[in-house]
């Protein structure tokens, strides 16, 4: 059986997404530290990010999404095997978010687990989400990358804090035999640069004290120079690698959904493939890098303002902390 084959028959039925309603501006950055609207915008491409309220948690954000799409998709919450939650910012370390979505969903049947792939969080879930339902064990699978990245952010930190931002999307998967769906996946991974991009506190290596909270290591770390190499050149690989086995190249292609962190990034990754700027979907301007919900947001807010349509091929490429990444084909 060809790889193409293998990877038939799991289809995307709805999706949908979430963000807080506070927006966080370029402007207010200013007053927070030292840094200009245009220092942001010319290196980043974010004019703004939301940021969310008192009490909502990433397993708020990640169940709005849900709710959304499970209506798209026409599915009762009862009706799920599976809930993956893809995220860095869990509500705690334990019970898993995916536990307490699956409570607020009344998803009584679903098994339920997190997975933590950083900002590839999405196709990591989108493909092991994939995986059970080609083996048979399970019918409907809801994935969800979901983060509340303010809560790790350290706001003294002009280098980081202006870069992230909240949010949550979500994709129900479902068989359906004859269909397309998902064409081809690549994932991938280095621990050998973890220390790049990291949050050094919290885990049993350093477990949260008096000292390591007054050192700051609680927060989100990263060396912006090395990650962004290590970003275009692991995303443009995995997204060769992906047409290849689907047998396209990327004039097939009607849309280009990337990891929303840096338009330089997004920009030498569409230079390096070839395509076309109209070919890129890009929405980092008003959301920032929200990590795992990143491509998830991307591809429901592609689908609403008619971006893609049925029959589209989509490529959806990520990369994140581990170092990780990912790359995937669909069929719409």
């Amino acid at each position: 059986m060809s790889e193409e084959n293998k990877l038939q028959g799991c289809a995307i039925t709805g999706v949908g997404s979430y963000v807080p309603e506070r927006i966080l501006a370029n402007a207010e950055l200013e007053s927070m530290v030292d840094t200009t609207d245009e220092w942001i915008t010319s290196r980043t491409g974010i004019k703004q990010r939301r940021i969310a309220a008192e009490g909502e948690h990433t397993s708020t954000l990640a169940t709005h999404a849900s709710r959304r799409a499970l209506a798209q998709a026409g599915l009762d919450a009862a009706e799920l095997d599976l809930i993956i939650v893809a995220t860095i910012t869990p509500d705690m370390p334990f019970p898993a978010t995916a536990c307490l979505v699956q409570k607020e969903l009344g998803a009584t049947k679903a098994a339920a687990f997190d997975l933590e792939a950083a900002c590839s969080g999405f196709i990591y879930a989108l493909e092991v989400g994939r995986a059970f339902i080609a083996s048979g064990i399970y019918k409907n699978v809801l994935i969800i990358g979901a983060e509340k990245l303010s809560s790790i952010i350290d706001w003294e930190d002009r280098n980081t804090c202006v870069l992230f931002g909240d949010g949550a999307g979500a994709a129900v998967l479902q068989r359906r035999d004859g269909a397309r769906g998902v064409l081809a996946t690549r994932l991938g991974s280095d621990g050998n640069k973890a220390d790049i991009l990291a949050m050094p506190g919290g885990g049993c290596r350093q477990p949260a004290t008096v000292d390591s909270v007054n050192e700051r290591i609680h927060f989100l770390k990263m060396e912006g120079r090395e990650v962004y190499k290590a970003a275009v050149n692991a995303m443009t690989a995995a997204a060769k690698e992906v047409l290849e086995t689907s047998g396209l190249s990327i004039e097939d292609i009607q849309c280009i959904i990337p990891h929303q962190a840096n338009q330089r990034i997004i920009s030498a990754i569409g230079s390096r493939l070839g395509a076309r700027e109209d070919q890129v979907f890009v929405n980092l301007q008003k959301y920032g890098n929200t990590s795992a919900a990143s491509v998830a947001v991307a591809l429901d807010e592609a689908l609403q303002t008619g971006k893609i349509k049925r029959g589209d091929k989509i490529l959806i490429i990520a990369f994140g902390a581990g170092l990780t990444w990912g790359a995937t084909v669909l069929e719409w």
